[in-house]
């Protein structure tokens, strides 16, 4: 919800292209890629959830709105985690999951 705080401690702007992840560090970083129409965008994590069982993430309104998954609410999309700390992202992990898109 828009203004409350985030486990990083840092106000939730649905404007911001963030994330919160139940397994994946606070301050790592993700590109986050629907597999139906191709577009990616990469988010912070910044939050702990979703607190729905089978959904990885939690994108924040921006993010999905990127990806185009605004109507659905959930969507099955490729989660790459980058290494955020050198100068050229590293791919660390990828994966196709559940993501939920943050609507409020």
């Amino acid at each position: 919800m828009a203004g409350r705080r985030t486990a990083s401690g840092e106000v939730f702007d649905p404007n911001a292209l963030t994330a919160a992840s139940k397994t994946l560090p606070i301050g790592s970083t993700v590109i986050v890629t629907n597999p139906e129409n191709g577009k990616s965008v990469r988010v912070r994590i910044n939050d702990r959830g979703p607190h729905v069982r089978g959904r990885s993430l939690d994108l924040s309104r921006r993010a999905a709105e990127e990806l185009g998954i605004t109507e659905k609410g959930v969507a099955r999309l490729k989660v790459e985690r980058v290494d955020s700390k050198s100068a050229r992202s590293r791919t660390t992990n990828v994966a196709e999951e559940s993501v939920s898109a943050t609507t409020h």
